[in-house]
């Protein structure tokens, strides 16, 4: 049984919870990686249940001012996410990620290296860095999950799939991405626009 990261829904609202994209990442992420507001959870019951959300890393690739998008494939772990375009990769933190560090970063970190890993194989070095969040409460995935938004920024665009779940790579413009938004998955959709109004 799979058990995944959670905070409470409680702890996103009295910080001020929001609906889309908040770019100041800092207010939340402190108290949401501290060990005592987070927890594991069995997956099944994480999955139905909005007075939890879950934290998911979502990392976007950008090589040569063109982003990472892909398909996702039959095998993906979020069935209800199947066949959508897609230019984040994300999973959940689970026990294998934990480290001893107080403040639960090494954890979120190792997890977000783990899930890189896992899914693709990257030829080149890059540099990462947070941009902000994702909530979105308008569907039965987005309420029980909360997206932490990361940035690669890569030094070549050698990259390829690692698993099935990710069909069709290729980098395309920003443009492209805002033109062809509404095929994409939500938390997608999201950062598309998010980067289209900061470009």
């Amino acid at each position: 049984m799979e058990h995944v990261l959670v905070i409470k829904r409680s702890l996103f609202d009295s910080l001020g919870s929001f609906q889309g994209f908040c770019g100041d990442a800092e207010k939340y992420l402190g108290s949401f990686l501290n060990p005592a507001n987070n927890f594991f959870m069995e997956r099944p019951a994480a999955e139905q249940d909005p007075a939890h959300k879950q934290l998911i890393p979502y990392t976007i690739f950008r090589h040569a001012g063109r982003y990472l998008m892909y398909t996702r494939g039959g095998s993906s772990g979020e069935k209800r996410l199947v066949a959508k375009r897609s230019i984040g990769i994300g999973g959940h933190i689970n026990p294998v990620d934990q480290s001893h560090d107080s403040l639960g970063e090494t954890m979120y970190f190792n997890a977000v290296e783990r899930e890189l890993a896992e899914e693709l194989v990257i030829a080149s070095g890059h540099r990462q860095r947070v941009i902000g969040l994702i909530n979105d409460d308008s569907n039965e995935v987005g309420s029980v999950h909360l997206g932490v938004v990361h940035v690669f920024d890569l030094d070549g665009g050698e990259v390829s799939s690692n698993e099935d779940a990710i069909q069709d790579i290729r980098f395309v413009p920003l443009d492209e991405l805002h033109r062809e938004r509404d095929n994409l998955e939500t938390w997608s959709r999201i950062c598309v626009e998010h980067l289209w109004s900061t470009r």
